[in-house]
């Protein structure tokens, strides 16, 4: 099985001593990890909710908003949301009674690293900046 490491995230910030230090993120992704998740969103309701998510960041949001948001009936909605919590594109944590989804930024950028891999011959094409659990990749021009 191939398993595709990429270090995607920089990160120098300064200790309590002044001194330059250096955090690496990385994100791993297995052939059959990205399969699932691929699948997850190869159909239109459940893709329109992983985007609405995507956008709303880690704040995410309750079932029965997303249901409004996107007109989908709460039932189909529910079959939705646990296809794409099984793909781990969806975080879900409770809040008083209610459970409110999130996209998984981790896994989201674990995937455009695996389609990525090898593009343009393995050079990078363009600078790409790391989604956080609070943006969207962000391309900036190549000069």
């Amino acid at each position: 099985m191939v398993t595709i490491l990429l270090k995607f995230a920089l990160i120098l910030y300064f200790n309590n001593n002044g001194n330059i230090k250096i955090n690496l993120k990385t994100y791993s992704m297995e052939t059959k990890q990205a399969l699932s998740a691929l699948a997850a969103i190869a159909q239109d309701s459940r893709l329109a909710i992983f985007r609405l998510l995507v956008k709303l960041g880690p704040s995410g949001m309750n079932a029965s908003g997303i249901s409004e948001e996107l007109n989908i009936s709460p039932s189909s909605l529910s079959f939705h949301l646990k296809e794409l919590s099984h793909a781990d594109l969806v975080k879900v944590k409770q809040e008083g009674r209610y459970m409110i989804y999130a996209a998984n930024f981790d896994t989201m950028n674990g995937l455009l690293a695996f389609l990525t891999d090898s593009c343009c011959g393995g050079n990078p094409c363009t600078p790409v900046s790391q989604c956080k659990s609070t943006g969207i990749v962000k391309a900036e021009p190549l000069l």
